[in-house]
């Protein structure tokens, strides 16, 4: 397995956490601390600060230092990848559900065509 793949798995495995998804979700509005990100859950920081850890090693989120705090930033570059592969299979779902599509639209019996009433 390449060090891509190895990133792919960490970073599904990272995201299939509803905490860790709830937190993405709120990094998407900004960068945040500990503190904050620790706001609307019932656990503790340090069970937060391990969601983190799992989320920096799947590098979705980094951490910078300013002063005292060290804000928590959603690292938008590992979303588009992880979305780019994504989006790889479902274009070519697409690209099979027009060719079925126009399949079942060429084999469909014209309009005109109904049976004759046999009254």
């Amino acid at each position: 397995m390449d060090s891509d793949d190895a990133l792919l798995d960490a970073a599904f495995m990272a995201l299939a956490d509803p905490v860790r998804r709830l937190i993405i979700a709120r990094l998407s509005r900004g960068p945040a601390t500990v503190n904050e990100l620790a706001e609307p859950f019932a656990i503790t920081k340090q069970a937060v600060s391990k969601h983190i850890q799992v989320l920096e090693q799947a590098e979705l989120v980094t951490r910078t230092r300013d002063a005292q705090r060290r804000p928590v930033h959603l690292n938008p570059a590992r979303l588009e990848t992880l979305t780019a592969w994504i989006d790889q299979y479902r274009l070519v779902r697409e690209g099979q559900f027009r060719s079925l599509d126009a399949v079942l639209q060429s084999s469909a019996a014209p309009s005109g065509t109904q049976a004759k009433d046999p009254s």
